[in-house]
């Protein structure tokens, strides 16, 4: 067993992650990529509207963190969102700038007037779309897309085929869709789209592998979050082989959100070792424009980027937070630019106190006084049912000195 599972002063993650009856069970792409849709499919989140100068400044934040593709609109919606592409393709970002369009060949007329690169083009195949909103049959999808596959193709652009809701598609549908793909309009790439977030990660597998092995094509796979699980079948498709992952920066996107990017950077770096070249560091700044400009505030527990993920208000080892973190957390506070920190609360121990004391710089007390002191922590800490403010914790040190 190698050691790749800890670096000093960075992490210290499961060493069975690198054992070769685990590892083995993955067959991974060798180069693998992030294409980034929050500035269209986080912007579908209900109530968030971000502007021109949102849009720009994001994929800015996005580009330093590396990710290789930003989805930077769909240039249909309105007058504005055009020109954010317009402005966002001009920069000279290292990420390709891709739209997003309808099966029309007016709307890849409008990514190519944008300056984009690529463009996602999407339909429905999902049995209760097709059934109950479009009324069409897979037929009518095929005729629908291989023109404008073909044309987008024929005008330099990367197509990405985004057959949506293929997670509830009739399998028979599915397999007739893709060969008539192959046989009349192949694209450079194909998504698996798990619009309402309800396949497990076994299914998702499976589906990777169908699609590689119907069509030999790369596989783009784009999740929802409805059953929580929206990071785990992206991390399945990878493991079955699929090359792109989409991702919404703090898991916008529509309904419970899509798949969020700091934490498959964070998953696919530290746990897999198969996301490359991506800026950690830089995760927490794009982590807060966005939920500055979606007036969407991230939770104080959310996963990498939570305000108090480093934070600890139980007893036992609160020493450690600060001495030696990797030994209370998988990842060094440091690595994602926090610092550990100790609270007081009704969860607190003896040693709470001391490291409070020291941390106020209010001296020590007899094993008497702190004792009582603690007893005071708990009891304020449970009749505020919260936390116990450093400001209180200088008043009842002060009140138990006499």
């Amino acid at each position: 067993m190698n050691e790749g599972y800890k670096k000093d002063g960075e992490y210290w993650v499961s060493p069975y992650n690198e054992k070769p009856e685990v590892a083995g069970l993955r067959n991974p792409p060798r180069r693998l990529q992030i294409h980034d849709a929050t500035l269209r499919d986080g912007e579908q989140t209900p109530g968030v509207v971000f502007r021109k100068s949102d849009k720009v400044a994001i994929a800015k934040a996005l580009d330093a963190v590396g990710v290789d593709r930003i989805e930077a609109g769909m240039p249909a919606v309105s007058r504005e969102d055009f020109e954010a592409i317009v402005e966002i393709s001009s920069l000279g970002l290292k990420s390709k700038i891709f739209t997003f369009a309808r099966a029309l060949n007016e709307d890849i007329d409008q990514a190519l007037a944008c300056g984009a690169q690529g463009v996602v083009i999407e339909v429905p195949i999902g049995y209760p779309k097709l059934l109950h909103q479009f009324k069409w049959t897979w037929e009518d999808v095929l005729r629908k897309s291989v023109p404008v596959i073909n044309y987008a193709r024929s005008k330099g652009l990367y197509a990405v085929y985004f057959p949506y809701d293929s997670t509830r598609a009739r399998e028979e549908d599915l397999d007739a869709l893709l060969a008539g793909i192959m046989r009349e309009s192949p694209p450079d790439s194909i998504g698996i789209v798990d619009t309402m977030g309800c396949a497990t990660p076994e299914a998702i597998a499976w589906l990777t592998r169908k699609y590689k092995a119907a069509t030999g094509l790369p596989v783009e796979i784009h999740t929802h979050n409805d059953f929580g699980l929206a990071l785990a079948t992206e991390l399945a498709a990878v493991g079955a082989g699929a090359e792109v992952v989409h991702s919404c920066v703090n898991g916008l996107g529509e309904r419970t959100g899509n798949a969020a990017l700091e934490e498959l950077v964070m998953a696919l770096g530290l746990l897999y070792h198969e996301g490359k070249g991506y800026d950690i560091g830089a995760l927490k700044e794009l982590s807060a424009l966005v939920a500055r400009f979606s007036g969407i505030g991230i939770a104080r527990n959310k996963p990498v980027v939570g305000e108090e993920n480093f934070t600890r208000e139980s007893g036992i080892g609160v020493n450690l937070v600060v001495e030696n973190p990797l030994a209370m957390f998988a990842v060094h506070p440091s690595l994602l630019g926090k610092q550990g920190r100790v609270v007081l609360g009704k969860k607190s121990g003896k040693l709470s106190v001391t490291y409070k004391l020291a941390e106020l710089g209010l001296g020590e007390l007899d094993d008497a006084l702190s004792a009582t002191v603690l007893a005071e922590v708990k009891r304020i800490g449970n009749e505020k049912r919260g936390l116990v403010s450093d400001e209180e914790f200088r008043a009842i040190v002060g009140a138990a000195r006499g």
